[in-house]
């Protein structure tokens, strides 16, 4: 573990970038960016697109370490280059940006309320590559849709398992059990989730490091308490789909939360705009998503 990164995610000023759609996500993204799906013919294409795309975010002036702390890529990312570099060591060398890789396979079908993971059968392999690719921590996601108990105990035991595989690895694993914003339970899935994460916590061995992804709380400050576990090195917040400002406002309640928006972050971006234009919007939403990350 580099404990420069660990310091620098730990304890710095900023939030943490989400290029990592990946899979069915990624033609949404492009679409997003003004790329239509005629524009390519094939999945090679699609993700040499994405490439570009992400490129040229991670290049724009306004993509810096003066806002941002560390950005999560897909493999595929991960595995191209940017201007001779691999993704990650550009990040690191020329941006002061920790890198980050998505590692799940997508979900599983809802089941109990929840989707779980899809099995992850290749992924001592993806963390060997990551650390030869000088990645410093992990992503995976589920998704909770309704408050059922076994169901989020399922969801919390199994991101637990596969962070302790992934923390033997020397990499630090971000947790993400997201709470759709549209779960009309949203509420008292969250008090779940928070029970069911503290228990796994307290059964941590004292070197294991993790970080939490979770969705904008419904209380404002209700995961306060497990900032302040020593096993925790960050609490991040996913858009979820909010739009970036009902985003950011209800981050900014939300004191020691930073963001990792995904969306929210590439908002207004297109392919079609000038450079000047782009790095502008991209400048706006930096400083915006920033601001509420520092309330």
């Amino acid at each position: 573990m580099n404990t420069t990164q660990l310091n620098r995610i730990r304890t710095g000023k900023g939030f943490i970038a989400a290029l990592d759609q990946s899979g069915g996500s990624t033609p949404k993204a492009l679409l997003q960016y003004g790329v239509q799906e005629d524009s390519y013919s094939n999945e090679e294409e699609m993700y040499a697109m994405v490439h570009e795309m992400r490129t040229r975010i991670i290049k724009s002036p306004a993509f810096s370490s003066e806002h941002i702390l560390g950005a999560i890529l897909f493999e595929n990312t991960m595995d191209r280059s940017i201007d001779g570099q691999f993704t990650a060591d550009y990040l690191w060398e020329k941006k002061g940006i920790v890198p980050f890789l998505k590692v799940d396979k997508g979900l599983a079908e809802l089941e109990d309320g929840v989707q779980l993971m899809k099995p992850m059968p290749d992924l001592d392999d993806l963390l060997k590559r990551a650390n030869e690719r000088h990645i410093f921590g992990t992503k995976m996601r589920s998704v909770i849709q309704e408050a059922h108990p076994a169901g989020i105990q399922k969801v919390v035991e199994q991101q637990f398992a596969v962070g302790k595989q992934i923390a033997a690895m020397g990499l630090v694993p971000i947790i993400e059990p997201e709470v759709d914003i549209h779960n009309a339970d949203k509420e008292a899935s969250e008090k779940l989730l928070k029970e069911a994460i503290s228990a796994q916590l307290s059964a941590l061995d004292p070197d294991v490091k993790i970080m939490l992804k979770l969705s904008i709380p419904t209380v404002n400050d209700f995961y306060s308490d497990l900032m302040e576990d020593p096993h925790v090195v960050r609490i991040v917040a996913l858009s979820g789909g909010y739009s970036q400002a009902e985003a950011n406002d209800k981050l900014a309640h939300n004191h020691g939360l930073i963001a990792s928006f995904s969306r929210a972050l590439s908002q207004g971006l297109t392919a079609g705009q000038t450079d000047e234009e782009f790095n502008a919007m991209l400048s706006e939403s930096v400083q915006a998503i920033y601001e509420a990350s520092i309330q």
